[in-house]
């Protein structure tokens, strides 16, 4: 087995921990690597649909996952001028 299908495989089995896990940064995380490791493997099988698939899928999970950050330090800036 090549190396690009392990990284394949690792990818999918990632993306799969990340739809299991039930915190949204956890998975932005997992989404983030799985479809980084995917993207290696469509370059390695040179499918175009693929490829541009995965650059959208881990482009969408980075900018979920700055979305959330950016939400959670407004919340907490707000909890602390609060207090």
């Amino acid at each position: 087995m090549s190396i690009f299908k392990i990284i394949g495989v690792c990818g999918l089995l990632v993306i799969s921990f990340g739809i299991i896990n039930k915190e949204r940064r956890i998975q932005d995380i997992l989404y983030i690597v799985g479809g980084i490791c995917l993207e290696i493997y469509s370059l390695y099988l040179g499918d175009l649909i693929f490829i541009i698939l995965q650059i959208i899928f881990t482009i969408a999970a980075i900018y979920d996952l700055l979305k959330l950050t950016r939400l959670n330090k407004a919340s907490t800036n707000d909890q602390k001028s609060i207090t």
